[in-house]
């Protein structure tokens, strides 16, 4: 019998019991979250000052499928955020309650989709105890590493968990396709397809799908062995290929409608390389050593493309790509994975990089499943050959505590860390206790300022614009911090600096208006007040 056809038997009863375990070990990891709230990092200008999201009427659903707010294009996500106000209000817990159900389905359904996978790959039967074992900590590592905190503590991150859920349906239901004849498969395909689309309006991260179907048709599925011609494999997946296709061009449409996009002038090809390079290289280590993680990796106010840290980092990447190419027969899954980590992670590596981040967490959520699986995979060979056909040999028992600790290890870890999402307070503390971070001390400028200590606010915003003197935020906020006080004239002064930085901000323009009607300047104050109008009528 052939290894896929060993994979394709029927799924024994047991597997949905054991995914529903996976999913609710992954939600324990997270219950944290439901104590959080919403933060100033993105979650203000999302859910409290957007009043277009909340609902699901005509008018709520035709704004989210035609805004690209903040530099996306979600209309999935924001239907399912559109939904928690219906049940909810603006009551964060249950918005965290969403995000944590999500991912833990993805849990449940990566789960699936490892046994496919180790089984295929292992020639073995899914009912076989490696597999599952090697499934179940595949999933597991996945779900619970302090990585995904990001992704699933944060309601303006509702689009990874949501995506992720569905693009791994989209692998799984591909799977299950090949292995199926007949009306059966051609249905399978249909769902593929449509699975795919809906993980698109998720989020854009999943243009990556038919890649990585590829990939899987190399290995473990065997379909790309040697002499076989990759067309007929790439043709089946045209459809595939054109839904991506559409989605990478709404997604860039939607990062330059915002202009998040950064251009040339901001980067250029070398700043691009090293950021790309750098990312690849500190998500492997993150996910090996997963501590002095922070919300924010902040992008350098002059980027050193030939800094150590940036050549260390390609010397990495160059070091384990050269090892897969060696392994690539021997160790075939090893090339396999971290190929589609690198597709995965294609569309935000810093190719087309938009926001103030170097790196992110969240980016992990889809590109660190390869690894997962290996692990897993590694895992269910080790245990076959210290523990088959007995499982209760030492060896194999031994095996099994060291995965349970490294697993309960990264568990405690992510609960520790969902707890720095619980407010803005807490969320900018450890921030800046992480690095040092303009758009931190700006943040926490505006909390002193809001608590009435003027004088924090403004030492937190001259550290900003220290580091980051391009900081509009710092400059605008700063500037709010001064006409509380009455110094209008010091305030006026803040306000064109951020203009200078900033000439589209509709918050500054009013901002100034005031200030200067204040500082008894009408005729001044009427023209900003006209700006402010006409740049809120253009969008």
């Amino acid at each position: 019998m052939s290894r896929r056809a060993k994979a394709a038997a029927p799924a024994p009863p047991l597997d949905w019991p054991v995914a529903a375990l996976v999913a609710l070990l992954a939600a324990g990891a997270f219950l944290p979250a439901l104590a959080n709230g919403f933060v100033s990092w993105d979650d203000d200008r999302n859910f409290l000052a957007n009043p277009h999201w909340r609902g699901l009427g005509p008018a709520e659903l035709g704004w989210m499928l035609t805004t690209p707010h903040l530099g996306l294009w979600v209309p999935l996500t924001w239907a399912t955020l559109g939904l928690d106000h219906l049940l909810w209000g603006l009551n964060p817990a249950g918005y965290h309650a969403t995000s944590l159900a999500l991912h833990a389905a993805a849990a449940g359904v990566v789960y699936l989709l490892a046994l496919h996978l180790l089984a295929t790959a292992l020639g073995a039967g899914a009912r076989e105890p490696a597999v599952r074992l090697g499934a179940a900590v595949a999933a597991l590592a996945f779900a619970v590493h302090p990585l995904r905190v990001e992704s699933v503590a944060w309601v303006t991150e509702r689009r990874d968990v949501l995506s992720g859920l569905l693009y791994a349906a989209t692998l799984l239901l591909y799977l299950r396709a090949l292995d199926a004849t007949g009306d059966r498969r051609r249905r399978l395909r249909r769902a593929t397809l449509g699975a795919a689309a809906l993980a698109l309006a998720a989020k854009p991260m999943a243009v990556s799908l038919p890649a990585v179907m590829l990939i899987l048709d190399a290995y473990p599925l065997g379909r790309l062995a040697r002499g076989r011609a990759a067309w007929p494999l790439v043709r089946e997946k045209l459809a595939l290929v054109l839904l991506s296709a559409a989605g990478s061009a709404i997604a860039f449409w939607a990062m330059a409608a915002s202009g998040r996009l950064s251009g040339p002038s901001q980067l250029g090809a070398l700043d691009r390389a090293a950021i790309s390079l750098h990312a690849l290289a500190f998500y492997l280590e993150k996910t090996l050593l997963p501590v002095g993680l922070a919300p924010l990796y902040e992008l350098p106010f002059r980027l050193a493309p030939l800094a150590p840290r940036y050549l260390a980092s390609a010397a990495v990447v160059a070091a384990l790509t050269a090892l897969a190419v060696l392994l690539r027969r021997r160790v075939p899954a090893l090339a396999a994975a971290g190929i589609a980590y690198v597709v995965i992670l294609l569309p935000v590596v810093g190719v087309a990089h938009q926001g103030p981040q170097l790196a992110a967490d969240r980016y992990t959520y889809l590109a660190c499943l390869p690894w997962a699986l290996l692990a897993g995979g590694g895992l269910a060979r080790a245990w076959r050959r210290l523990g088959a056909p007995h499982a209760a040999r030492p060896g194999a028992l031994a095996l099994a505590a060291g995965a349970g600790a490294v697993l309960l290890t990264l568990g405690a870890l992510t609960w520790r860390q969902t707890g720095t999402w619980r407010d803005s307070e807490t969320l900018w503390t450890r921030a800046l206790a992480a690095s040092p971070s303009a758009i931190a001390h700006a943040k926490l400028g505006v909390l002193r300022d809001d608590a009435g200590r003027p004088e924090a606010a403004v030492a937190h915003f001259r550290a900003a614009l220290a580091l980051h003197p391009d900081l509009a935020y710092a400059h605008n906020n700063w500037g709010i911090a001064l006409a509380r006080q009455g110094k209008w004239e010091e305030a006026i002064a803040q306000y064109r600096a951020a203009l200078g930085l900033a000439p589209d901000s509709v918050e500054t323009h009013l901002n100034l208006a005031v200030a200067l009607e204040r500082a008894g300047r009408p005729a001044e104050a009427a023209e900003h007040a006209r700006a402010a109008r006409r740049l809120r009528g253009a969008r």
